[in-house]
């Protein structure tokens, strides 16, 4: 009788074993980054800043409608005889 190969020499057992190597390796990595690569505290004035920028974004979308607008005003009035 045949004796059978060492477990390590099947080649369906390291298949088995490399998707949670994987998994762990990628765990570790990830957790490298987040440690090395920590992000930078929010502002204290981060919601001023917000709204600024939200006024000024409308003003620059009230000043890009205005020829539309002025445009869509003149079609609309009546023609003067």
């Amino acid at each position: 009788m045949k004796k059978p190969a060492p477990w390590w020499k099947h080649g369906h057992v390291w298949l088995l074993i490399s998707g949670p190597a994987a998994v762990v390796v990628a765990g570790i990595a990830t957790a490298v980054i987040a440690v090395r690569g920590a992000d930078p505290v929010v502002e204290a004035d981060y919601y001023r800043r917000g709204i600024e920028i939200n006024k000024a974004l409308a003003a620059a979308k009230e000043r890009a409608q205005l020829p539309a607008m002025q445009g869509r005003n003149h079609a609309a009035t009546p023609a003067q005889p």
